[in-house]
């Protein structure tokens, strides 16, 4: 997954565990999916107008 090991991933775990907190962290990873989903969302409703209109020709 983008090239990173598993020392790496837990090397980027603890580092958001300091930072965020064991707390916050379940609040974290869900402000991020939502995000994501969103984001995917928003691409396909913009492509959804560009592949009705190349129909039309």
């Amino acid at each position: 997954m983008f090239g990173l090991g598993t020392t790496e991933m837990l090397i980027i775990l603890v580092l958001v565990m300091v930072v965020f907190g064991a707390g916050k962290l379940p609040q974290v990873g869900s402000a991020l999916g939502q995000g994501l989903r969103d984001f995917k969302k928003g691409m396909r409703e913009e492509d959804a107008p560009v592949l009705e209109d190349k129909s039309e020709l």
